[in-house]
């Protein structure tokens, strides 16, 4: 699977469709780790302070990639994975004029900006 998919909506007219994101998390990272690692063909590697109880994990997840991804944290659920590192997450996407590569091409310029951004600090 890929680490971002596009998922058409069957109803266009109100939301224009999903972003799957498949994520490898590591919890109870130290805060200065906190942040996106990496991102490969098959996963996106990300690293929260939260630590992996009670769902707090989960809700880190969630605000990290919607602050990346500049979306609002309702935006964003976990789909797949919510006892396990291994997660698929559903952004839900705006309407906009975009065609679908342009909208992962996007995504994927977010995420490496938040590598580059990490890996600087």
């Amino acid at each position: 699977m890929a680490a971002v998919r596009y998922i058409a909506s069957k109803s266009r007219k109100t939301i224009p469709g999903f972003l799957h994101l498949s994520c490898h998390v590591k919890p109870g990272a130290s805060s200065e780790r906190e942040g996106i690692l990496s991102v490969t063909d098959s996963a996106i590697v990300l690293c929260v302070a939260a630590p992996a109880r009670g769902g707090e994990a989960n809700k880190a997840v969630r605000e990290l990639l919607a602050n990346v991804l500049q979306v609002s944290k309702s935006e964003v659920e976990v789909i797949k994975g919510l006892k396990s590192k291994y997660k698929i997450l559903s952004v839900q996407l705006q309407a906009n004029r975009q065609t679908e590569s342009e909208i992962v091409e996007k995504i994927m310029s977010h995420l490496r900006e938040a590598v580059e951004w990490n890996a600087a600090q």
